[in-house]
């Protein structure tokens, strides 16, 4: 039997938004960085529950709403099973010593005028590598971390510089699903697109550098930087520091370059972080595990920790040992929490139509290329903070406005550049969406505290828009060969 369902008003469809955005505004104020902890993931269920009432006033049946909920869940889960793999590859490394090993050589070679600057180029150099933002930033992004923590820069600033690289690289990859994604969505081929987005993309870094590079001189010339030589002693007497150690992130780096899925690769790295550790570090495993005069149990009882719950290494330096600190697995639960209920929200709102009233206003704005693509990249943003995934914000904004651009006889590469400019580098910026809350967990920094310093990620659609309205490098559809050489 059809449903007797009529289409939502903008003002209802703007009700469950209005809600949310104000609870979760109150939870900020009263909550502050641990409003992570349960009462955002509240928020994000009770924000659904309204979205449900006002939807099924409007005829929408609970069957309906019910299979939105769990097809936006479906589309999250493997991003959970990387988020609980990450999880348990950051114990692996920490009790092998690798992750300590980076931060130790890291020391001895960078300096804090240029730490933020090459964080975040170390970060897009991995990551244009292997494609992945979230290996980037769950492995050499929590050395880097370290590093700079160690340096007394602040964890936000760090962390923001991380991200940047980490995104630009997972943005310019060929390796990166959401490279592959985009030109899919548009209508343009991968090669088209890449070269494409340099355009908007290389400004934005070179901007972003000259930022860290800038703060990194304000820092050093008035900043009161940590003695390192006591850090460097505290991890040289609790691991056994080596560069064999750099074999486990080489493979796995190796592995996702040659294509192998982000899951495998991930849990290979653990288990191999787990043999290192048995070579390397035997002595870690009776500390982690308390057992005495039982190695075989202490080493057993040691390795499932590290996997699956916090553990800490104790070496006498409060820096090292807060440095030296995982929570495996079970460190990851209250972010995936976050993101079943984000996704609950997501699924109905998309099912009840509301996302796609609201989305159908924002079109209705755009009458000149740069309004249009200003609709686009408010659009992705908006699909980021309302179905709190980066690939529906790329998915859903491509499939509405992909005619809409051939209409007006603009080349799909403008619209690709553009979901990619905004869709996949403001995931990471909000605190519900599966990339904000996984990166926010594996660095343990706050969204929100990271968020004004990841500069990249905030100039892109900026960017993007800019090239717009000034009619810079925009490829139609009758000089698309032309635009194309233009490039070359």
């Amino acid at each position: 039997m059809a449903e007797n369902t009529r289409k939502p008003t903008l003002a209802e469809a703007l009700i469950p938004i209005t809600f949310l955005i104000i609870l979760l505004s109150v939870n900020v104020t009263v909550f502050g960085d641990a409003s992570l902890d349960g009462s955002n993931q509240i928020v994000l269920l009770l924000s659904a529950a309204v979205a449900a009432v006002v939807s099924m006033r409007k005829g929408t049946s609970w069957k309906t709403l019910h299979k939105g909920i769990m097809h936006s869940i479906q589309s999250a889960m493997p991003s959970i099973l990387i988020l609980l793999m990450i999880g348990s590859l950051a114990g692996a490394w920490m009790i092998s010593g690798i992750v300590p090993a980076m931060i130790y050589y890291g020391l001895k070679i960078l300096n804090p005028i240029i730490m933020l600057f090459a964080a975040c180029v170390v970060s897009a150099l991995v990551s244009l590598a292997t494609g992945s933002s979230w290996t980037t930033i769950a492995t050499v992004g929590l050395a880097l971390l370290g590093i700079g923590q160690t340096m007394n820069i602040n964890e936000g600033i760090i962390a923001g510089a991380i991200i940047s690289g980490a995104y630009f690289g997972d943005k310019m990859s060929p390796l990166s699903d959401t490279t592959n994604l985009a030109p899919a969505m548009a209508g343009t081929d991968l090669i088209t697109h890449i070269r494409y987005m340099t355009i908007t993309t290389i400004p934005s870094l070179s901007i972003t550098l000259a930022l860290y590079l800038g703060i990194g001189f304000v820092f050093h010339s008035g900043g009161d930087v940590h003695e390192i030589d006591p850090v460097l002693d505290a991890l040289s007497g609790s691991f056994n520091i080596n560069i064999w150690l750099f074999i486990v992130p080489a493979i796995v780096i190796f592995m996702i370059v040659r294509k192998v899925p982000a899951l495998p690769a991930l849990f290979a790295g653990s288990i191999l972080g787990i043999v290192f550790a048995f070579i390397f570090q035997p002595h870690i495993f009776h500390e982690i595990s308390g057992i005495s005069g039982d190695p075989d149990k202490s080493m057993y009882v040691g390795a499932m920790k590290a996997l699956y719950t916090r553990v800490s290494v104790e070496t006498g330096n409060p820096v090292v040992d807060e440095l030296l600190t995982t929570g495996g697995m079970a460190g990851m639960l209250s972010t995936i929490w976050l993101i079943l209920s984000a996704m609950v929200f997501g699924g109905i709102m998309d099912a009840s139509g509301m996302l796609k009233r609201i989305t159908e206003v924002i079109i209705s704005m755009a009458h000149s290329t740069g309004s249009l693509v200003a609709s686009t990249a408010t659009t992705c943003v908006f699909f980021n903070v309302t179905a709190s995934d980066q690939y529906l914000a790329i998915v859903i904004p491509g499939k509405m406005f992909e005619k809409v651009y051939r209409d007006r006889g603009l080349a799909p590469q403008n619209l690709s550049r553009t979901l990619e400019d905004s869709g996949t580098v403001t995931s990471v910026l909000v605190p519900w969406n599966t990339c904000g809350a996984a990166q926010s967990s594996v660095l343990g920094v706050a969204t929100f505290t990271y968020a004004p310093f990841a500069f990249f990620n905030i100039i892109s659609p900026f960017m993007t828009i800019f090239f717009a309205y000034m009619n810079i490098k925009i490829a139609r559809l009758k000089e698309k060969q032309q635009s194309t050489d233009e490039l070359d």
